[in-house]
């Protein structure tokens, strides 16, 4: 049977998509979602594995018997937690869809499921792809990690959003974590030394000049700042989390030691009495060379379509880099 005498269903797919945005699905709470969605792949025909990650979640696998997949497609069904628990559903205004994971990364997996399906409805098993929906990727990535346990396979194609640009290169990650402590007293000695959120603020202007200088290329965010909570005093105590994202080419040992040069230097002798500092992360990226079977499947289905070929790098964090690390 001709492998593309099958359409994609629109209709099914942005079915299947509204539902899916419409269940809550933060990290460690997916049950609902992969219940759902095994029920919607199993109605569907589909050979349907439930592989458990830990207690009562599960990581879903859509693999014909007896195939060994050389291409998964990849995705994950969890999000972050909801800013707003009230306003989270499906919106569609203008031709534009509003909700929680919309993006990152419901669609994808939609787009995924339905690709996947429209090619068995030709009557085709696949022998040599499968279809992977994982949990807790917006957390430790642990859904993933479970799946390492099981399969390999040479190549991945994750349904990130990229804005349709075929990323082969991958960003490195950095997570910084760095508390600094001073001495409480009274707000009207602020002025005096050991003031924990005054030496924090300095180091962080530091990091962000040495990183525009040396990285420019590199995505900074300085994603949490707390202090002690102190009424009218001084803190005593500040901590601060720093995401860095940094294209793939460079060296992340001698970033890893800039940083904790310029932390050192900052909040050492009067600054602070005494500071923590760590890499919760560090995810290494990748370049990918445009060669091989997929590459050239996916040059030709962009011809075929009439959209330009300009492939890119994605400039986040994603489970592209654990795959990347332990392959």
């Amino acid at each position: 049977m001709n492998p593309r005498s099958k359409d994609i269903q629109p209709g099914r797919l942005k079915d299947l998509f509204r539902d899916m945005v419409d269940i809550y699905s933060p990290s460690g709470k997916e049950a609902e979602i992969v219940t759902y969605l095994a029920d919607w792949l199993r109605k569907a025909g589909l050979p349907v594995t439930l592989r458990e990650v830990t207690e009562g979640r599960h990581n879903i696998e859509v693999v014909w018997p007896g195939a060994r997949p050389e291409v998964a497609f990849l995705g994950h069904v969890d999000t972050v937690a909801a800013f707003d628990i009230e306003h989270y559903e499906f919106d569609e205004r203008e031709g534009l869809v509003y909700g929680l994971g919309t993006a990152d990364m419901k669609g994808g997996c939609a787009a995924l499921i339905e690709g996947f399906l429209s090619f068995v409805e030709t009557g085709n098993q696949p022998q040599r792809a499968g279809l992977f929906l994982v949990v807790g990727e917006e957390e430790s990535g642990d859904g993933t990690a479970a799946l390492l346990d099981d399969w390999h396979y040479p190549w991945v194609v994750i349904a990130e959003p990229t804005n349709l640009v075929p990323c082969f290169n991958h960003y490195s990650y950095v997570e910084m974590l760095v508390r600094a402590f001073g001495t409480r007293r009274h707000a009207s000695l602020a002025g005096h030394e050991y003031n924990a959120i005054l030496s924090m603020l300095r180091m962080l202007l530091r990091v962000a000049e040495w990183i525009e200088k040396e990285y420019p290329e590199a995505i900074l965010n300085i994603r949490d700042l707390h202090s002690s909570e102190s009424g009218f005093a001084v803190p005593d105590r500040c901590e601060a989390w720093i995401d860095l994202h940094i294209p793939p080419n460079a060296p992340l040992d001698k970033l890893s030691e800039g940083l904790e040069t310029l932390v050192r230097d900052s909040l050492t002798g009067s600054a602070v009495t005494h500071y923590e500092m760590g890499f919760p992360t560090l995810a290494h990226g990748y370049e990918l060379p445009q060669e091989g079977a997929l590459p050239h499947s996916l040059k030709a289905s962009y011809k075929h379509l009439g959209m330009p070929w300009s492939p890119g790098s994605f400039g986040s964090h994603s489970d592209a880099n654990m795959l990347w690390n332990i392959n």
